[in-house]
């Protein structure tokens, strides 16, 4: 009785241990990869190969990165991706698909093909020379075969069947483009506009779908006329935020999520949501120190106004000691902190409706 008591004892703690890996196994497995589409907002990298202006591959940005190195994300740190990849029980921090440092092993539980500066509109990635839309989704269809080849036919269809995707991209169609450029002005009331852009995101969708992807999130407009760079230039407005183009933003959102809600019923399968970040990031802005901050008007680099890419860099004597008292790092993008706190709002709707 003795030794079976001992067996007992010993083994009763293996079996355990073996319950939980299979346990945790089947909950990962359940979301195997985050693969990303979009711009600067969840870009980790990809710009840093290509030929634009548009780069952060220098310091400060990364400073509060692991290790303190500049990665090519526009951030003194980590993006929604990030966190939401980490939620998901994967890795902390997503590879750029065109990171020469990374491989199909790594790419395996998460990719992201995203791009600084590009949108819909393929009118929109010409501004700056960055990867369009259409070109992430040729990098992904040759990911598609990478993993393929990497893995076998049978597991990697279970991995971009099972995979959630994210989607963060719309800003730059407007700030970069439509309210820059006459061209798509004379084209386009700004209505017209969004119906145009929304066009392309349904197109892009139904091009997802058919290549296998049934878990989507994607993120519509932020209030982008509360950015630094929008505040600076609202000189008549007193450096307030711009309300035209955050109503502009939240008649887009409105009707991505028409868009969302048509698409669910139409394509087989596809269980998509459109991420509520507008509020969560709008109350920040608003309230800045009920979530611990100090600086919302203006960012942490350089002079906080206009600066970014290669105009926030480490020889301006300007840019702030502190990047977790400032909702943005540079004048289009948010800090790690602020990152984090909209992460943090939409990850467990995204747990509850894709970890089963």
């Amino acid at each position: 009785m003795k030794y079976a008591s001992e067996m007992h004892n010993t083994c009763l703690p293996w079996l355990f241990l073996s319950l939980s890996l299979i346990l945790f196994t089947t909950t990962r497995a359940k979301v195997p990869a985050v693969i990303v589409f979009g711009d600067s907002s969840v870009d980790s990298g990809n710009n840093n190969v290509i030929s634009t202006l548009l780069k952060s591959n220098f310091r400060p940005y990364g400073r509060d990165f692991y290790g303190g190195h500049p990665t090519g994300r526009f951030c003194n740190g980590r993006i929604p991706p990030d966190f939401i990849s980490e939620a998901f029980g994967l890795k902390p921090a997503i590879p750029a698909y065109l990171d020469p440092a990374y491989n199909i092993s790594d790419f395996a539980t998460g990719v992201c093909f995203a791009s600084a500066g590009t949108g819909y509109d393929s009118a929109t990635s010409k501004v700056l020379n960055v990867i369009p839309l259409w070109k992430e989704l040729e990098y992904y269809k040759e990911y598609q075969q990478k993993l393929r080849a990497y893995v076998g036919e049978k597991a990697a269809n279970q991995i971009l069947g099972k995979a959630l995707y994210l989607m963060s991209i719309g800003t730059n169609d407007f700030l970069e483009n439509y309210y820059i450029f006459p061209t798509r002005q004379s084209q386009f009331s700004v209505r017209q506009y969004q119906d145009f852009l929304l066009g392309l995101c349904e197109n892009f969708i139904r091009e997802l779908h058919g290549l296998g992807v049934r878990k989507l999130s994607i993120t519509g407009l932020p209030p982008m006329g509360c950015l630094p760079l929008e505040r600076a230039t609202n000189i008549l407005g007193q450096n307030e935020c711009q309300d035209e183009y955050n109503n502009v933003a939240l008649e887009f959102n409105w009707k991505l999520e028409g868009l969302v809600i048509k698409l669910n019923k139409e394509l087989l399968g596809m269980r998509m949501v459109s991420a509520p970040a507008y509020d969560i990031f709008y109350q920040i802005i608003r309230r800045p120190s009920l979530f611990g901050f100090e600086v919302t008007g203006v960012a942490c680099c350089s002079t906080g106004t206009f600066e970014m890419s290669y105009l926030c860099n480490r020889f301006n004597p300007f840019t702030c000691s502190d990047a977790n008292k400032f909702v943005f790092w540079d004048a289009f993008h948010p800090t790690e902190k602020t990152n984090k706190i909209i992460s943090d709002h939409l990850i467990p709707g995204l747990l509850a409706k894709f970890s089963h």
